[in-house]
């Protein structure tokens, strides 16, 4: 007896062990045909099935899509019709067992970014109740109306892919992108940038930096207590306070040329008074002025510069007095110190004249002090020489190494590979910098830094890959979570940089279909690790606009309305 129930035991052991295999072998080729055969919302490479797993003891299907599955754009209705498709195709015995899809190591209605969610948000990737309450880094405050929907006192930090850059391996300087179609990506993803992108930006009320020179003027003055030239540096004090030498070290141009590791803002010194109350109608007024004798009629940017102290106050008062009229600003000297900031761009007469100049005032709400150290006007020519010379063009079309070293970033930032590739530490740059400025904010607090709360970056390039026919390459974004244990520095999940992708991507391919009504190609997300999506503290994308490679996307991509 013992015998046969030992058995019929077994029999049903295998029967059961069969019954699962024959299920199991079903499912593999319903969901490789499925996969091999899906449709994606965007230009992705063909999925495929890796693997399953069912659970018979808790009924549960989990399913893991390849990579690329994760590369398209999902949304709430997207993740329900893929999921309704996948459970009719599953067998009877285990059609009502509970279905889970991977992708990129998420289930896939994890992918949906928050923006697009109606419930279920994931606080992971929000900013966790994080956000920046001090005055903002500058404030335009002649603007005629206030933005209160937009991005008003946002800070965000965008840069247009390569530039010029010395190539140690051959002692010359160069492109780091081929020509083609007229132009280089190094010169080409400028044409979006400034005049279109940063200005859009700042419209809608964001302060917006760049790690490359964003001035095209090639012409460059400095006005400074340290650096005496033609133009006039002018201070005025009062009965109760006068400008004196601050406790540390400022700007001064001693040389034309700098050499490797060569700060100037570590050259001179810097003035400051302390403040005072809004003055009456006719009392002494206490300024510090700033009067260019500029070689060329012309629009020039304005960059000012001061150091952070102790006691500095939030709403320094600068007045940019220029062709158009006054311009005034504030200024919160309390972060930013020792490096270039930029008030805006202005028309100047040639020469030098009293509608012409900035003024720095010790107004201000608050008890402390306002510090001066010098002005620029223009983006000047390339002035860092390697391999014994310079690049011979203008600072605009550099990369961000030069940059970040005439703006007096640490040594650190801008040359990690200790002057031995420039290629390498160009592109490391662009986020070192980044990082460096918003280093001790809100945004950045893991990392010491000068405070300004750069909340989000973004990099524009443009792609290779080209086609035979008159199809569009389109656009690419590239984000990265597997780095920091998969956390920015405030505790962010990463794939917060994976939403910030899909939100540009797919307002770009809306934007491109309203104005042109051309079936704008949106290519895949990857995650992916590169340097300008892996090192910024925030949540950060690379955005591959179109294919600078392939002649259909040239042809819009050289139309200013396009642009």
């Amino acid at each position: 007896m013992k015998k046969i129930i030992v058995f019929l035991l077994c029999l049903t052991v295998s029967a059961n062990f069969l019954f699962a295999q024959d299920i199991e072998r079903n499912v593999k080729e319903r969901l490789t045909d499925y996969f091999n055969k899906y449709t994606a919302t965007a230009k992705i490479s063909t999925p495929k099935l890796n693997s399953f797993d069912i659970n018979y003891d808790r009924k549960a299907i989990a399913i893991y899509a390849s990579e690329s599955f994760a590369y398209q754009p999902f949304r709430p209705e997207t993740v329900e019709y893929i999921y309704n498709q996948v459970k009719e195709l599953l067998p009877g015995p285990v059609h009502y067992y509970q279905l889970t899809i991977y992708a990129d190591g998420k289930p896939i209605e994890d992918l949906v970014p928050n923006f697009y969610r109606n419930k279920k948000k994931d606080k992971e990737r929000l900013s966790l109740n994080i956000d920046y309450k001090g005055a903002p880094w500058v404030k335009n405050i002649s603007r005629p109306n206030e933005i209160s929907r937009g991005l008003q006192d946002r800070h965000i930090a965008i840069w247009q892919s390569h530039g010029n850059y010395f190539k140690n391996d051959k002692n010359e300087w160069g492109w780091q992108r081929p020509r083609l179609f007229c132009t280089t990506e190094d010169m080409f993803t400028q044409s979006f940038v400034l005049p279109y992108v940063i200005p859009m930006l700042e419209n809608a009320g964001a302060i917006v930096y760049t790690p490359r020179e964003r001035d095209t003027q090639k012409n460059e003055i400095i006005v400074d207590n340290d650096t005496p030239n033609a133009s006039l540096y002018l201070e005025v004090g009062s009965k109760k306070a006068n400008w004196t030498n601050a406790p540390v070290r400022g700007f001064a141009q001693k040389k034309t040329i700098y050499k490797e590791g060569e700060n100037p803002f570590t050259d001179g010194t810097c003035r400051f008074i302390p403040t005072e109350r809004k003055k009456k109608k006719n009392k002494d007024q206490v300024f510090a002025e700033w009067v260019p004798t500029l070689p060329a009629t012309g629009k020039y940017a304005v960059y000012v510069s001061y150091q952070t102290l102790p006691n500095s106050v939030s709403d320094a008062k600068y007045l940019v007095f220029h062709n158009g009229g006054v311009t005034e600003f504030k200024v919160n000297q309390k972060i930013g110190g020792g490096t270039w900031v930029y008030l805006g761009t202005f028309e100047f007469d040639k020469g030098n004249n009293d509608y012409g100049m900035v003024v720095l005032s010790n107004e201000s709400s608050e008890h402390g002090v306002v510090c001066a150290d010098a002005v620029r006007f223009g983006g000047g020519m390339g002035n860092i020489a390697r391999g014994g010379r310079t690049s011979g063009l203008p600072r605009y079309l550099e990369g961000a190494r030069y940059s970040a070293q005439w703006a007096g970033m640490p040594y650190e930032v801008y040359a990690g590979r200790k002057g031995e590739n420039d290629y390498t530490d160009d592109i490391n740059t662009r986020s070192n910098a980044i990082n460096y400025l918003s280093g001790s904010s809100v945004y950045n607090p893991q990392q010491s830094g000068l405070g300004v709360p750069l909340e989000m970056t973004m990099a524009l390039h443009s792609d290779a890959g080209c086609s035979k026919t008159d199809e569009l390459i389109g656009s690419l974004g590239i984000y990265t979570t597997d780095f920091n244990n998969g956390k920015l520095n405030t505790g962010t999940d990463r794939y917060a940089s994976r939403d910030l992708a899909d939100i540009l991507l797919t307002q770009i391919q809306k934007d491109i279909y309203s104005s042109y009504s051309i079936p704008w190609t949106r290519r895949s997300m990857w995650n992916r690790n590169y340097s300008e999506t892996r090192l910024p503290a925030t949540p950060s994308t690379i955005i591959e606009l179109l294919s600078h490679q392939n002649f259909a996307d040239m042809q819009l991509g050289h139309d200013p309305n396009f642009k």
